[in-house]
């Protein structure tokens, strides 16, 4: 059968509502908890007091399930059988339930009719649990609280501020002013801790500049601070409105902790994110009409193709041209040095360096590092030494006296010159057996074409001997010819043969970082083709499409995610960027602490 509850209430003028609702079901609950179906909010009612099932077509039974009794038309009981037909009344604390009959279903009218105890009403019930009564009221507690408030975190801490304005080193305590303080300092400021007027050194004004540059006075800006303002993009309303209250409480923009935010957490100080580079990059050309620099944004896919610095006048004194490794561009470092005919692993120089292998612990054929030697900290190459590098195959050597050889002076053309008239004039061809000794010599033997006249003869001529030298070693096929670049004298027979002074770049990236040491794991055929260059002006840079391999942007799903800040510093000097001397740093802590068998494998 159906049960049809009816919740009767009153309105304030005597109005009664009627609430019914049907519960097709063998059985209900009554009780104050919540989830009953007849829901009593009375603490004299038990969270589940009774439940009324269904006997058969007319009779219901009513069960106490709390431990409490009820009311059956005015007396106590813990069980009942009731005749919905002629109906009953039962009360529960001080709600009445009247039973009835209707069109088959059993009603049951829901009505409190008595007052209630001032615990029985939710309203009153939460009052009664609640210690409200014992306290001051809403709005005297909240002004109390703001009095406290600002007493604990304004004046004390002004008062403490004040107290040690001029001391150098706080005691190390508590001080009230750390309140202020949204958290420790980073590690490369935490000397600072107690000496807070190192950087707040004017009580309410923003840390200025000047207080940075007391300590880092190398630093230097990365651009005049007028286009830094001109060169940053549009803010947007929130970003307007921001700027706009950074300036009513005096905090002038492009300061040094825009970028570098201290208090965030005791280790080291976060590298700043992209967004700080993009918001000046991405668009730049549209508010700075004479910059020359391209848009970036992202690494992996908005960033121009690199552009190294190219000697594009060769000499004493070379000039230099970034140029976009898109246009291909060459360079005349003023050496002949083809680079596939040294690799290649057939020819003459493949067989030079087999019958060198046990000298000079070459390979079957030459391999970068027979002749590129890296720097003390990996990350470039030293230059390569004619001396050191290229003499083993490449000799020098003009003569040998008693054991001991004799080069011509590698790098200075003059002293090659002077080296070669000196020898010339101070010996003299090779002195037949026949003309040593006191014996007389018979008449006669002076004649043209007799050996005291060919001998003598060529002696008088052996100084003229070394214009032909100079020209040899100088011409094709000569020493200096094959390897440099040599322009003749202007007027023939003058000694004034020239060189082109060999310029070796150690750096091309002049804009970025690049860190060969954090590239050891791969070979060098995997960025420079070197193998395949026939000509000794190739500039053999990998261009930005195999870095992209696998370096991407920072948010990229690439094997090395790659911000601005790994190649590229806002405070650029000679030394690699912050976060890439972090990063080398805990890769060669990790080296170093990495059992000997892996380091092994790594070297």
């Amino acid at each position: 059968m159906t049960f049809l509850i009816r919740n009767i209430s009153y309105t304030a003028d005597g109005r009664q509502i009627v609430r019914p609702a049907e519960i097709a079901s063998g059985g209900i609950t009554v009780g104050r908890a919540a989830e009953n179906d007849i829901h009593l909010p009375d603490l004299a009612v038990a969270p589940r007091h009774a439940r009324i099932e269904i006997r058969d077509g007319r009779r219901i039974a009513v069960m106490a399930t709390g431990g409490l009794p009820f009311d059956l038309d005015g007396r106590s009981a813990e069980r009942a059988d009731i005749d919905t037909a002629k109906g009953a009344e039962l009360r529960f604390g001080g709600h009445r339930l009247t039973v009835g009959q209707e069109g088959g279903k059993v009603t049951i009218a829901v009505e409190r009719v008595e007052a209630l105890s001032d615990a029985s009403e939710e309203k009153d019930e939460a009052k009664a649990f609640s210690l409200r009564g014992k306290l001051p009221g809403k709005r005297l507690s909240a002004w109390g609280f703001a009095v406290l408030v600002l007493i604990a975190f304004l004046a004390v801490p002004i008062w403490t501020y004040a107290s040690y304005k001029d001391v150098k080193q706080r005691p190390n305590r508590f001080h009230a002013d750390q309140s202020w303080s949204s958290g420790p300092l980073s590690l490369a400021h935490t000397s600072l801790e107690g000496d807070c007027q190192a950087c707040h050194t004017k009580s309410f004004v923003a840390v200025r500049d000047s207080a940075c540059i007391a300590c880092h006075k190398d630093v230097h800006d990365h651009a005049e601070p007028a286009r830094l303002l001109a060169a940053k993009g549009h803010q947007g309303l929130g970003g307007q409105l921001l700027t706009n209250v950074a300036h009513a409480f005096n905090r002038p923009e492009g300061r040094c902790v825009d970028c570098h935010s201290e208090h965030e957490g005791a280790g080291p100080m976060q590298p700043t994110a992209d967004k700080f580079c993009t918001n000046c990059h991405d668009g730049l050309a549209g508010r700075l009409t004479d910059a020359k620099i391209e848009d970036a944004t992202d690494f992996g896919t908005a960033h121009p193709e690199f552009r190294p610095a190219i000697m594009i006048v060769p000499g004493a004194q070379p000039r230099f041209g970034r140029i976009s490794l898109a246009r291909n561009p060459t360079e005349e470092s003023g050496l002949k040095f083809p680079h596939a005919l040294h690799l290649s692993r057939g020819g003459g120089v493949a067989r030079m360096a087999q019958t060198m292998k046990r000298q000079q612990g070459f390979g079957d054929a030459l391999a970068c590092n027979d002749c590129h030697t890296p720097t003390a900290d990996g990350t470039r190459f030293e230059p390569v030494n004619m001396e050191k590098d290229c003499a083993m195959c490449h000799s020098l050597a003009f003569e040998e006296i008693g054991g001991t050889v004799r080069t011509l002076r590698h790098g200075e053309p003059e002293q090659v010159i002077a080296d070669l008239r000196a020898y010339y004039r101070s010996t003299g061809p090779a002195r037949p057996v026949s003309l040593g000794g006191m014996a007389r010599r018979r008449p006669g033997q002076y004649a043209q074409g007799r050996m005291y006249h060919a001998y003598f003869g060529a002696a008088a001529a052996r100084p003229s001997g070394a214009d032909q030298a100079i020209r040899a070693v100088f011409s094709k096929g000569g020493a200096c010819y094959d390897c440099h670049v040599v322009s003749p004298p202007a007027v023939a027979g003058s000694d004034a043969w020239r060189v082109l002074p060999v310029h070796q770049t150690m750096r091309y990236m002049q804009k970025g970082w690049f860190d060969h040491d954090a590239h050891r794991t791969e070979r060098c055929e995997s960025c420079h083709a070197a193998g395949k260059s026939m000509r000794s002006n190739d500039v053999m840079l990998p261009g930005i499409a195999t870095c992209r391999t696998c370096h991407g942007g920072p948010e990229a799903k690439a094997d090395i995610p790659s911000g601005c800040a790994l190649c590229h510093s806002y405070h650029a000097d000679e030394r690699a960027p912050w976060v890439t001397r972090r990063r080398v740093t805990a890769s060669r802590t990790a080296m170093n602490s990495a059992p000997p068998d892996v380091q092994g494998r790594e070297k």
